[in-house]
C-alpha cells in the first residue's frame, strides 16, 4: 500500500520540518500541495518536485490520487479541514496545537471515528531520539523515583523560538486564530511530552494575563498540574521579559538525580545522577525533523506499526492548556 499525501497550507513549516519527509519515507509520496495563493502553491510544488498544486482545498481533498491529508494551516481551520478530509475517507495528519479548543479536538476525534479514518497530530518530539532516551532513562530508574517536573519558558516579546519578526501582529498571538498566544503555540509541545513521558495529566490549574499589552493574547501563564499517577508538576511561560532574562529548560527531578533539557533549538539532555559528574548527551536529529513521526504514521496506516501521537493524545494536551488558563 502506498500512502499518497496532499498538504493543505504549505507555509514555512513545510519547507524543511515536514514537507520533504513525505518523499523520503518508503511507501510514502507527496502528490499535491495547496495554498490560497496560486503563485505560492505553484512555487512550492516546482521547488520540491511535487506533481500537483491547488489553490482550493476542496479540490485537493477530492483528488482521487490522494489517500492522506496533512493539514498544516493555523489552528482555526484544523477542525474544518479535518471534517472534510475524514468525510472523503482520507487519513488525517494535523499540525499542533491540534485545534483552538478542547471541544474542537473532541469533534475532530469523533468525526474521524465515525468516518473510520485515523487521526494523527504533529507532536513529532514523541519520535525523536533525545526524548525516547529520556523516556528510557525514566523507565530504567536512572534518576530514581520521579518527584516532580518544572517547565520554564522565559522569553522576550519577540521570542526567537518562533521566528517572530519585529511586527507583533501575527496569527500566533491572535486568539481567534491560534486559540491563545505563544503559550498555546509552544507549551503544547511540552505538555504533550509530559503526557508521553509520565502519563496523562488529570488535573491542572493556573493563572494567565496580558502584562505588556502589545497583542490580544496573554503573555504570561503560570500553572500547576498533577499526573494520573499522582506526580506533581509546575510551569511558567513568560513572553515579556528582557533579553538577559531568557531561559528555556524543563527539569524532571528524581530521588537520585535530574534530567534537564530544552525543547527549542538545542537537542541535548543533561543527566545528573547523585555522586556522578553531570553528563551532557547530544543527539543526531534529522533535518526534516518530523520524518520519524511521519514514518510511524505510514507504518500504522500500512498495518505494520503504531504512531504515538493520536487525536486522543492531542486532545488531552488542549484540555490541560484550558485547565491552566482557567477556561
Amino acid at each position: 500500500m502506498e500512502i499518497n499525501w496532499g498538504i493543505i497550507g504549505v507555509g514555512d513549516v513545510c519547507e524543511i520540518k515536514s514537507g520533504p519527509a513525505f518523499n523520503a519515507i518508503p511507501h510514502s509520496r507527496l502528490v499535491a500541495v495547496m495554498r490560497r495563493s496560486s503563485a505560492l502553491a505553484r512555487d512550492y510544488a516546482q521547488r520540491h518536485g511535487v506533481p500537483k498544486w491547488y489553490d482550493d482545498a476542496d479540490a485537493l481533498i477530492g483528488d482521487p490520487d490522494i489517500n492522506a491529508i496533512y493539514i498544516a494551516t493555523p489552528p482555526h481551520v484544523h477542525a474544518y479541514y479535518t471534517q472534510k478530509a475524514a468525510e472523503a475517507g482520507k487519513t488525517v495528519y494535523v499540525e499542533k496545537p491540534m485545534a483552538r479548543t478542547h471541544a474542537e479536538c473532541l469533534d475532530m476525534v469523533d468525526t474521524c471515528k465515525k468516518a473510520g479514518v485515523p487521526l494523527f497530530v504533529a507532536y513529532y518530539r514523541r519520535a525523536l531520539p533525545n526524548f525516547l532516551a529520556i523516556r528510557r532513562w525514566i523507565e530504567d530508574g536512572i534518576i530514581g523515583d520521579i518527584r516532580f517536573v518544572d517547565i520554564q519558558v522565559h522569553k522576550p516579546l519577540m521570542p526567537d523560538i518562533v521566528g517572530a519578526s519585529k511586527n507583533p501582529d501575527n496569527w500566533r498571538t491572535d486568539p481567534e486564530i491560534a486559540g491563545g498566544g505563544y503559550f498555546h503555540d509552544l507549551a503544547c509541545h511540552q505538555l504533550d511530552m509530559m503526557d508521553f513521558l509520565l502519563g496523562p495529566i488529570e488535573e491542572a490549574s493556573g493563572y494567565s494575563l496580558n502584562q505588556a499589552g502589545i497583542y490580544k493574547a496573554d503573555d504570561l501563564v503560570t500553572g500547576h498540574f498533577r499526573f494520573k499517577n499522582g506526580l506533581p508538576g509546575m510551569g511558567s511561560w513568560c513572553f515579556n521579559l528582557s533579553e538577559n532574562a531568557q531561559k528555556e529548560v524543563t527539569t524532571i527531578y528524581g530521588s537520585k538525580g535530574t534530567l534537564a533539557f530544552p525543547f527549542f533549538g538545542d537537542h541535548s539532555v543533561t543527566l545528573h545522577v547523585e555522586g556522578r559528574e553531570p553528563e551532557n548527551h547530544r543527539f543526531d536529529i534529522p533535518v526534516n525533523i518530523q520524518a520519524p513521526l511521519i514514518q510511524t504514521i505510514v507504518d500504522q496506516v500500512k498495518g505494520v506499526g503504531h504512531c504515538p501521537s493520536t487525536g486522543e493524545s492531542g486532545a488531552r494536551t488542549n484540555r490541560v492548556m484550558e485547565w491552566i488558563i482557567g477556561v
